[in-house]
């Protein structure tokens, strides 16, 4: 085994990782985990959990605290503490206040639709099973229902609605006939996705519809609002449900520019006062709450059962957050070192938090920057110097943030390719919030949502303006199934242009738009052939773009997102994305003319690959050499963030990020750059598992 040098130097930075994220979204390693920090505020939580599973009311509680220090972290701990008695929701920040049930009911069931650590089934047939495990339990007690009712949801589907209907009569159930068919068509294997789909308020198709016997989809908020509802209404019967809203610096605005906190306090007197069985959690920062705490009316904060604060952590606390980042790489040495947090010690940490507190993130920052230092200092040291932390940047330090940013999102990029496996995963709301994320990014001028006005159609729209350009483009946005919907979509498309005849109008639409017989194709045919208005087709890659830097968005308006130890703001961000052009191989970004597609530059890239390919006779068995120069930025931005690492360790994180590429093409392309002076290997006679790579300076 190596000594515990010789694996920091070899190693990355154990501390790059700041994020924690929706605690339903897979992490590629789990987060270590300190027990006694904000274990109080775990405990409230809990207390007051209890409560709702004695007496079935809903409670809410506000989880306020800094940036920084681990709401979305805690949020993810009570999941996991707490999973085995409540059902957990996650429900990211709402696009649009007028939409806000259809949010919520979404994301409701895109929880509960999720498996449970240690368990089989999702949560969503957990509940079901728990449901009509009391409802047998009940009948054979009452001798008046002797079937096996398990046998009976995944036989039967009229029986299965009759007895829900007459077990549930009393609580007034909406829709029931659908609602409770559905619920038995989980169970089958070829409606079961159709069947989520409805349940989160997808407006479906007519094929689709007739397949689940249901006349119509949830498609208003009325609708929405009544089905989350449905679970209440039968929630005496089973475990409660936390519903975790988060990130409300992304919600939806007032004219003012200000957060529209008012909507989402009244939704939860709303839940609060007439359902049951509801745990609802608000993280939000504390100088947001500060600022918007006066616009709240005062009946909608009488509803706040219990606000839990996060508090500063103490030192001791600080040292075992830093030890558990460390805990794997001691692991791996022999001998191990004396201390727990070598090669930190608690002279750094006092020195660096004078009043003895501080929050999680900035001691990960310290630790961060300190084993950065360390390293460093390994590779290049003799024997008389003595390990000191720098007190200054170094030179690169813009061009290791540029590398970093670039690592950042490949890994943010590959976890949404992951999560978002189809168009319709998102609703219009949400993908144009996306677009006009990006559109800002871009610095395009004049961006204004929504473009319709006096349609329920107003969230998939908005309009902006090119700096060379008198006229107005529209955007709308629609993947909604059902013809009748795309029919009103397009009267909507009608009455903007009458209103503005220079308006052209980009639709973008991934679904079919109808044939000759439907209302809404005639429309579509009117306004979109041979006309300056024009459909855009989207595909999968387009939405993985702009939803990758969306969720960089949110993390930097809430100030967590943290890129080579430096915390990074919206504008900040913006610029960033800017100089790294992220965003310019986005196809959809792309057709509206946003940035250019370059094919002579593209070509030339293709070439350049090939060329590089053939120089080097790098194996290409199932790749491109658009994908093996990929490989090779990737290789190129990790050495630059790290510097120093160990050739197997280099290899271990170009094969977790490209899993096609061989162990074999991944050392050709080291050559490569070892060859172009890019980089080179400290000590080439020693074993491959024992050799160093150290990034080239720039001249």
């Amino acid at each position: 085994m190596a000594s515990i040098d010789e694996i920091i130097l070899r190693s990355t930075n154990p501390f790059d990782n700041f994020r924690s994220v929706n605690f339903w979204h897979k992490q590629q390693q789990p987060e270590p985990r300190v027990d006694s920090i904000h274990q109080e505020a775990i405990t409230s939580v809990e207390a007051i959990l209890d409560q709702v599973i004695r007496d079935h009311r809903t409670r809410t509680v506000v989880l306020d605290g800094d940036n920084g220090s681990g709401k979305t972290y805690l949020l993810g701990r009570l999941k996991k503490a707490f999973n085995h008695k409540a059902f957990f929701v996650y429900i990211p920040p709402f696009p649009q206040s007028d939409g806000i049930w259809r949010h919520i009911l979404r994301y409701t069931v895109d929880s509960l639709v999720q498996v449970p650590e240690g368990q089989q089934d999702t949560q969503l047939l957990l509940w079901l099973e728990s449901l009509l495990s009391v409802i047998k339990q009940r009948s054979i007690k009452e001798r008046i229902f002797q079937d096996d009712i398990f046998s009976l949801w995944r036989s039967d589907r009229r029986k299965f609605i009759n007895k829900l209907k007459s077990t549930y009569k009393q609580a007034g159930i909406y829709n029931a006939d659908n609602f409770f068919g559905v619920l038995h068509d989980l169970t089958n294997s070829e409606l079961n996705t159709l069947a989520c789909e409805w349940l989160r308020g997808n407006d479906l198709s007519e094929e689709s519809l007739k397949a689940l016997r249901v006349g119509s989809s949830i498609d208003t908020e009325e609708a929405a609002r009544e089905t989350l509802a449905n679970f209440s209404r039968i929630a005496a019967d089973t475990q409660p449900i936390v519903l975790c809203f988060d990130q409300l610096e992304s919600i939806a605005r007032l004219p003012d520019g200000s957060l529209d906190l008012q909507t989402l306090f009244s939704i939860n007197t709303k839940i609060h006062d007439e359902d049951n069985n509801f745990l609802i959690i608000i993280s939000i920062t504390t100088n947001t709450w500060q600022q918007n705490a006066t616009r709240i009316d005062l009946s909608h904060k009488a509803r706040i059962d219990r606000k839990v604060s996060l508090r500063l952590i103490n030192l001791n606390q600080a040292e075992s957050l830093l030890a558990s980042r460390l805990y794997f790489l001691h692991r791996q040495a022999n001998p191990e070192p004396a201390s727990f947090i070598y090669p930190l010690t608690r002279q750094y940490i006092e020195e660096e938090f004078p009043g003895g507190k501080t929050n999680p993130r900035n001691a990960l920052m310290l630790g961060r920057d300190i084993f950065q230092d360390y390293k460093e200092w390994l590779a290049s040291r003799t024997n008389k110097d003595e390990f000191k932390r720098r007190t200054a940047g170094d030179e690169d330090e813009h061009s290791k943030l540029i590398a970093a940013v670039k690592l950042k999102w490949r890994e943010e990029l590959s976890k949404v390719q992951q999560r978002i496996t189809k168009l319709r995963h998102l609703s219009s709301p949400e993908l144009i919030q996306m677009l006009q994320e990006a559109l800002a990014a871009l610095q395009i001028e004049d961006i204004k949502t929504p473009l319709f006005t006096g349609t329920k159609f107003a969230s998939y729209s908005l309009g902006y303006k090119f700096p060379s350009q008198a006229a107005r483009v529209g955007v709308i946005w629609t993947e909604d199934g059902k013809m009748t919907t795309f029919f009103h979509v397009m009267e909507a498309c009608g009455k903007a242009i009458e209103k503005n005849p220079s308006l052209k109008l980009r639709l973008i639409r991934a679904e079919e738009v109808g044939s000759s017989s439907n209302k809404g194709y005639k429309r579509y045919t009117e306004i979109f052939t041979g006309s300056p208005h024009s459909r855009i087709t989207p595909n999968l890659s387009s939405v993985h773009y702009i939803a990758t830097y969306h969720s960089l968005v949110k993390d930097a308006r809430e100030g967590d997102l943290v890129i080579a130890g430096k915390t990074i703001n919206l504008k900040n961000l913006q610029s960033l994305i800017r100089e790294s052009k992220l965003l310019d191989d986005c196809p959809l970004l792309q057709d509206l003319g946003i940035v250019k597609q370059n094919s002579d530059t593209s070509q030339k890239r293709d070439d350049d690959a090939k060329t590089k390919v053939k120089q080097f006779k790098i194996i290409m068995p199932v790749t491109t050499p658009k994908e093996l120069l990929t490989a090779k930025e990737f290789l190129l931005d990790l050495m630059t963030t790290q510097k120093f690492m160990g050739r197997q360790q280099l290899i271990q994180n170009a094969r977790s990020q490209f899993p096609m590429l061989t162990e074999l093409q991944i050392n050709q392309l080291i050559q490569q750059m070892c060859q172009e002076k890019l980089v080179q290997i400290l000590d080439q006679k020693a074993k491959p598992e024992a050799q160093l790579i150290c990034l080239v300076p720039k001249s």
